[in-house]
């Protein structure tokens, strides 16, 4: 178990924006931070970081909490896996107790996939550099392939030894279980037998974006035509091939902050290039790039450069991911290499200077070197030239941005030498076919939704006590210890005999006005979160004087701090539409602060006071007249009027 002492100061020291920052590319917005949402497909940005409160908000999919929370949700990892990467990233030293048989016991089989892959990647690694064997075959290809022992261990290369059970048997013994063996695919169990997978191979640890070993990638050494040269992980419950880039760990930071992506094949390709001095790389390990791989690198940078072999059909392959990275409406530019070389063979004979030189002379556009590599193809031949264009455009109409589609048609039309208005045809007759299918789906799919529209569905009724209530936590939340200038209001009868307020003016902090103002009225919270939350933030005003949101909702209960977020950055959603920029200035809350406390007050009473008539209303017997309720009910009708006047509301 992890020290409370270790936990405080992980919470004093993280900041959230910068744990976020290596995950998702931010955007200053206000006093606040945006960016796309990391947990759903979005092209407009509704994820919000409070910098100043310390917590984050995603609209799209309604998450929200504190650093660890997002810890939890973005790596699905466990509470205290979050703690020890943040104690990682800040330096601090991790007091930890020893857990009880039980408690491991009690560990997620997810969490134990994870333990297992860590320890193997540990142990392939131990091999690599201390025993015979790995340094004699393992670490001299890897010096062969010219990486320096700085890089060897940035990447955690391993070796596994020519064995068929020296990996497993030691697992065992130091009691990780068989069955997490076979389910990482590190172990091959047949009937009574079990070997190591990667028996013999060069190890390359492949992480998840927080740093967490997935998998692996073995290279056999040997010439043997029986076994395939490279052998990945298995698919299991922590590692997908097809929703993992090789390399993303180490370079999420430079891509953010390069603003863009360089995507290679392979693992040497990745490494080679760090090592030179580029960071900014990843690999798709050899897979066609799919739509979760672009979306990874989509939450850091908008820019894609994709480097392959100089060979036609690295050309080729490369041009197939094209039209997916397009769809998800990034940049794409792409970058050849001389023929016979390939990123890695490249990177490791050029220095550091001259290989960015090379990539920013010969990265070009995905319009103009599809344009050029489709062309050289098709030469003198109209049919084949008249297929190039077509498959250009189509290229072109899976970009969502209609101004980017019309400039990138303009230089089509300037490379292929043909007329703008016969690829606007050609484009809209694309569209339309798209537009089809699209109306296709959607009237099958209007169809089935008349046939429940016709059933009534009922309307779902807003509940007016729990907005009333959580409006007055939010401003507990907000302002708890602002001192503001409220209007105390008291009744009393006029010189005719009806109810009237009469007001006085008080100065007060939100907190005592709210607590004073409940105890008069007696009026206990509906909702349990919400009473929950409230004696919570009373004790704490009580003992700190003070309310500081980054730390007060460290120490709530998970379900309590997923709401305080949701109540407090829904008042932050609205500056994702930059109004200022707009030259529109709504009035801040800050310069209400006593209106809106009364205005809150007043209506909670209001509400109760119907709610009371309702109820006195419903007791009073059809048969029998009962006076007093008759008139109690009469009293509460005269007060709710008054309330309604205050209020400005209609009866």
């Amino acid at each position: 178990m992890i020290s409370q002492t270790t936990i405080n100061n992980v919470f004093e020291t993280a900041r959230l924006e910068e744990v976020i920052g290596d995950f998702v590319q931010l955007k200053k917005a206000g006093s606040n931070f945006k960016g796309l949402s990391p947990f759903t497909d979005e092209r407009s940005p509704s994820f919000m970081v409070s910098p100043v409160k310390q917590i984050w908000k995603d609209f799209s999919s309604g998450k929200g909490g504190n650093v660890v929370a997002f810890l939890m949700e973005h790596e699905h990892c466990s509470y205290p896996e979050a703690i020890k990467y943040l104690a990682k990233k800040y330096n601090i030293e991790i007091e930890e107790t020893e857990q009880s048989n039980e408690q491991k016991e009690q560990a997620s089989e997810r969490e134990s996939m994870y333990l297992v892959s860590e320890y193997a990647q540990k142990y392939f690694s131990d091999i690599l550099h201390n025993n015979e064997q790995g340094k004699a075959i393992g670490l001299t290809y890897f010096k062969e392939r010219g990486f320096t022992e700085e890089t060897i261990k940035k990447f955690k290369l391993g070796y596994a030894l020519d064995q068929w059970e020296a990996f497993t048997k030691e697992a065992i013994k130091n009691s990780y279980q068989l069955e997490f063996l076979e389910k990482t695919g590190l172990t091959i169990v047949k009937e009574t037998k079990q070997f190591d997978r990667f028996k013999g191979r060069v190890l390359f640890p492949i992480h998840s974006m927080s740093g967490r070993v997935l998998g692996f990638g073995g290279r056999i050494l040997t010439s043997n035509k029986k076994a395939a040269k490279y052998l990945n992980s298995p698919e299991s419950e922590i590692y997908h091939k097809s929703k993992i880039l090789y390399g993303i760990h180490q370079a999420k930071q430079a891509i953010s902050k390069e603003d863009n992506c360089y995507l290679v094949e392979g693992y040497t390709d990745v490494i080679q290039f760090h090592q030179t001095g580029i960071h900014n790389v990843v690999a798709s390990s050899g897979t066609a790039l799919t739509s979760d791989q672009i979306r990874l690198v989509n939450r850091l940078t908008k820019n894609i450069t994709i480097l392959f072999d100089g060979d036609a059909a690295g050309m080729r392959a490369s041009l197939r991911g094209v039209d997916l990275i397009l769809e998800q409406g990034m940049n794409v530019r792409i970058c050849p290499f001389p023929e016979g070389e390939d990123p890695d063979s490249f990177a490791k004979k050029t220095p550091y200077e001259e290989l960015v030189l090379y990539l920013e002379d010969n990265s070009k556009d995905f319009i103009a070197f599809k344009a050029g590599v489709l062309s050289d193809e098709a030469k003198n031949d109209p049919v084949r030239k008249a297929e190039t264009i077509r498959e250009i455009i189509t290229s072109i109409s899976k970009i969502p941005d209609t101004i980017k589609r019309e400039l990138y048609i303009k230089e089509c039309a300037r490379i292929m030498d043909i007329s703008e208005q016969v690829l606007f045809s050609t484009l809209a007759q694309l569209s339309n076919t798209v537009t089809r299918e699209n109306n296709k789906t959607t009237k099958q799919q209007q169809k089935s939704f008349d046939v429940v529209h016709k059933s009534k569905q009922p309307v779902k009724k807003v509940d007016e006590q729990y907005e009333l209530e959580r409006k007055i936590i939010q401003m507990l939340l907000l302002y708890a210890t602002v001192e503001a200038e409220f209007e105390e209001y008291y009744l009393k009868e006029n010189d005719t005999g009806e109810l009237q307020l009469d007001k006085e003016l008080e100065v007060n902090s939100v907190h005592q006005k709210v607590f004073l103002s409940l105890q008069e009225d007696e009026v206990e919270f509906a909702n349990e979160l919400f009473q929950v939350l409230y004696y919570k933030i009373v004790e704490k005003l009580q003992s700190d004087d003070k309310l500081q949101i980054e730390t007060f909702i460290n120490v709530l209960e998970p379900v309590l701090a997923s709401e305080v977020t949701s109540i407090l950055m829904n008042e932050e959603r609205y500056s994702l539409n930059d109004w200022e920029r707009q030259n529109i200035f709504p009035i801040k809350k800050e310069d209400n602060i006593g209106r809106l406390v009364n205005e809150n007050i007043l209506s909670l009473r209001r509400f109760l006071v119907t709610k009371k008539i309702d109820e006195l209303a419903k007791s009073v017997s059809q048969e029998i007249s009962n006076v007093e309720i008759i008139q109690e009910i009469m009293d509460y009708t005269a007060l709710k009027k008054v309330l309604s006047e205050k209020l400005n509301r209609v009866l």
